[in-house]
C-alpha cells in the first residue's frame, strides 16, 4: 500500500493542458485540464494503489526566474470594479482595479477554462461566469466552487502613471495553482490498522476535504476508500460526455496523492461502522481505528421494477465503464431513455448524434418542469425535439422484453411499445447509506444522514457530506435540505475539513449547478423548490433567456441560457445575505431593453 514520502514537490505541472482560445466555449465537454494518462488503472483485484514510481521527471517550464514584465495600462484606462484581459507575450492576464488597487491573476477559471474577464467582481472576489467558482483578488485563492485550484496572484507595481505586472512565464502558462499543501508524516501510513482521519467516499466531498486537511497542515495519516475502481474523478461530466475515459476525468493524478500522503483504497465497501469503538469493517474483513470519520458515500441509482428488469442492456450511469458501454451499444441503433431529469436529457442529447433513435419516457408532462417549471421544460423539449428526440409523457414502463437475453423493446403503460437495443434509466438516486443502519449514527426517514451547519453528524468527530445529507440552508432560514450538486459536495467537504481541524467553519455557499445539452449550457443558483411563480426575461424560442424563480415576493433561484453571466451575479447577491425582490425583476423585466442590471449590484435604483 503506499505510504507517505518526502519526495520532491509533486510535479503535477506536467500533465496540465492549456485550452486553445477556440475551445473555451466548449466548457462541458473539454476535458477538466486535470487528466493524466498516467491516472491509475484499478485492475479489479488489488484495491491499494501503489507507490512505484519515482516523482522526478524533468521541469517542462523554464524556472520561476524565468520572468517577464510588462506595461498592460494606463492608471486611468480602468474604473474602479473594472476587469480587463492583458496580454504578457507568454499568456494573458486578469486585471482588476478595485477601491483604487490593482490586482493581477490567472484569466481562467482552472474548473473548465472559462474567461473570468467576463464573471461577476463583487466584494473583494471574482466569480466565474460559467459555475459560479470565486478567487480572492488579493491571493487568487479559491473561495467557493466548483473546482480543486486557485489562481496566481502576478506582482503590480505602478510607475509614472502607468500599470505593470510581472509574472513568471510558467504561471502564465498553467493558468492554475494548486494550493500549498503539506505532506504526510505518520510512521503508520501504509501498513497499519489505524488512521487519523478516514474518509468513506472519494467523490468532490471526499477529495475537497482531503485536500483541505493538508491546505491547513495537518500531517497525520488520511484515508479515502471508495466502491470504485478509480481515482476520484469528475462525475457530473459523464452523462455530459459519455465516451470520455478515466483519465480523462480525473480529478488529480495518481502522483498527487502520492506526494501528499492521501492515501486511496480503492474498490472498497464499508459494511459497517462501530462509533464506540471508532472502527470500520471491510466487505473483505479488513478492519481500520480512525480518529475523525467523514462520510460522503454518495448515492445510488434507483434502477426500475417491472418485468424484465434482468434483461442485458439496461445501464444506470454510475461509473465511465458504463458510460462508455452505453455508447458503444447506442452506436447506430435505438436507445431508450428513462426520466427526463438532468442526468437523462445529458444522456439524450449525448447520443442524438451516435444513435439511430433517441426516445425520452417520462412520468410528467414536461421534462424539468418541477425544478425549472412549465414553461422553461417546454423550451427544452421543443430544442430535444428539433433534434430527433421522441418523447414519450406521462406514461412508465411496463415491460422490457428480449430477443436472446438482450433489450429489444420496452413496452410502456400506454401500451406502446418502443424499439430499443440499449435503454439508459436516470429515474433519480436513494443515499448509499444502508451500511449505516445498525449504527448509532441517526438517518433520516429516507436514509440522508442529517447534519449542522459544522457538517457535524449526531455522534462527535463522526461528519457527513455531499450527496447523502440534509443540511442547514443559511438563506433559506436554516430549512433542512439535500441538495445533490457537485459544487456543494465541494463546499461541504471543506466546511467537515475545517470543522475537523476545530477551526469553526458553517456552510454558507448558494448552491449552483449547470447542465450541457447540445452545445448549450443552462446555468441554475439558489434553491428554488417551493417556487410559486417564474418571470422569465428574454426569449424562451430563441433559447436566450433568464429565469427567475419566486416564492411570495423573495426571489429563490434563478436559471439562464445564453445571459451570462446573471446567474453568478445573483448567486453573488444571495451570498451577501442580500434578498432579492419579486418587484424588483419585474421592473428588470420592464426595463431591460436597456439591459441595466445595476439594480441587481445595488448600484442603481
Amino acid at each position: 500500500m503506499g505510504g507517505c514520502f518526502s519526495k520532491p514537490k509533486p510535479v503535477e505541472l506536467k500533465i496540465e493542458v492549456v485550452l486553445p482560445e477556440k475551445e473555451r466555449g466548449k466548457e462541458e465537454l473539454s476535458a477538466s485540464g486535470k487528466g493524466s494518462p498516467r491516472a491509475y488503472q484499478g485492475n479489479g483485484t488489488a484495491r491499494h494503489f501503489h507507490a512505484e514510481e519515482r516523482l522526478t521527471a524533468p521541469h517542462p517550464y523554464p524556472g520561476p526566474q524565468d520572468c517577464v514584465e510588462a506595461a498592460v495600462c494606463h492608471v486611468k484606462d480602468l474604473e474602479n470594479g473594472q476587469m480587463r484581459e492583458v496580454e504578457l507575450g507568454w499568456g494573458k492576464v486578469l486585471l482588476v482595479k478595485d477601491n483604487g488597487e490593482f490586482h493581477a491573476l490567472g484569466h481562467k477559471c482552472p474548473h473548465y477554462g472559462a474567461p473570468l474577464v467576463k464573471g461577476v467582481l463583487s466584494r473583494g472576489r471574482v466569480r466565474c461566469p460559467w459555475h459560479g467558482a470565486c478567487f480572492n483578488i488579493s491571493t487568487g485563492d479559491l473561495e467557493d466552487f466548483p473546482g480543486l485550484d486557485s489562481l496566481h496572484k502576478f506582482q503590480v507595481k505602478i510607475e509614472k502613471e502607468k500599470v505593470y505586472v510581472r509574472a513568471s512565464k510558467q504561471a502564465l502558462q498553467l493558468q492554475r495553482r494548486t494550493k500549498v499543501m503539506a505532506k504526510c508524516i505518520s510512521t503508520s501510513a501504509g501498513h497499519s490498522s489505524s488512521t487519523n482521519v478516514l474518509i468513506v467516499g472519494a467523490g468532490a466531498a471526499g477529495l475537497v476535504c482531503a485536500e483541505t486537511l493538508r491546505q491547513e497542515g495537518f500531517s497525520d495519516r488520511i484515508v479515502l476508500c471508495t466502491l470504485d475502481r478509480h481515482l476520484p474523478y469528475d462525475r457530473p461530466k459523464l452523462s455530459k460526455s459519455l465516451d470520455a475515459q478515466p483519465e480523462q476525468l480525473a480529478l488529480r493524478p495518481k502522483e498527487f496523492f502520492r506526494a501528499y500522503g492521501i492515501e486511496v483504497l480503492t474498490e472498497a465497501q464499508v459494511v459497517t461502522v462501530d462509533v464506540r469503538n471508532k472502527k470500520v469493517v471491510f466487505k473483505d474483513g479488513f478492519k481500520l481505528e480512525y480518529s475523525k470519520l467523514l462520510l460522503a458515500p454518495g448515492s445510488s441509482p434507483k434502477t426500475l421494477s417491472c418485468k424484465g428488469k434482468e434483461v442485458e442492456n439496461v445501464f444506470t450511469i454510475r461509473t465511465p465503464e458504463d458510460a462508455n458501454r452505453v455508447v458503444r451499444l447506442a452506436r447506430g441503433r435505438n436507445a431508450v431513455v428513462v426520466g427526463a431529469g438532468f442526468l437523462g436529457m445529458e444522456v439524450a442529447a449525448y447520443l442524438t448524434e451516435k444513435a439511430h433513435s433517441v426516445s425520452v419516457v417520462e412520468l410528467e408532462e414536461t421534462p424539468f418542469r418541477r425544478f425549472l417549471g412549465e414553461r422553461v421544460g417546454r423550451a427544452l423539449m421543443k430544442m430535444f425535439e428539433n433534434n430527433r428526440v421522441k418523447f414519450y409523457m406521462q406514461t412508465e414502463v411496463s415491460e422490457l422484453r428480449a430477443q436472446e437475453g438482450k433489450l429489444k423493446e420496452v413496452v410502456l403503460k400506454s401500451s406502446k411499445v418502443v424499439r430499443a437495443d440499449v435503454c439508459v434509466v436516470g429515474i433519480g438516486a436513494v443515499p448509499a447509506t444502508g451500511f449505516l443502519r445498525q449504527s448509532s449514527i441517526n438517518l433520516d426517514s429516507r436514509g440522508f444522514i442529517p447534519v449542522n451547519k459544522m457538517m457535524q453528524t449526531n455522534v462527535p468527530g463522526v461528519f457527513a457530506a455531499g450527496d447523502a445529507v440534509t443540511f442547514p440552508l443559511a438563506w433559506r432560514n436554516n430549512r433542512k435540505v439535500n441538495i445533490p450538486h457537485w459544487q456543494m459536495a465541494h463546499a461541504q467537504g471543506r466546511v467537515a475539513a475545517q470543522n475537523m481541524l476545530a477551526q469553526e467553519a458553517e456552510i454558507s455557499t448558494v448552491p449552483y449547478l449547470w447542465t450541457a445539452m447540445f452545445g448549450k449550457s443552462l446555468r441554475y443558483a439558489g434553491y428554488g423548490e417551493g417556487f410559486d411563480d417564474v418571470i422569465i426575461q428574454g426569449d424562451l424560442e430563441e433559447l436566450k433567456f433568464v429565469a427567475f424563480y419566486t416564492k411570495g415576493d423573495e426571489v429563490i433561484a434563478v436559471a439562464s441560457m445564453n445571459y451570462d453571466p446573471i446567474v453568478s451575479k445573483v448567486a453573488e447577491v444571495l451570498a451577501s445575505g442580500r434578498a432579492i425582490r419579486k418587484r424588483e425583476v419585474e421592473l428588470f423585466v420592464l426595463h431591460s431593453k436597456t439591459g441595466d442590471m445595476s439594480w441587481l449590484t445595488g448600484k442603481g435604483s
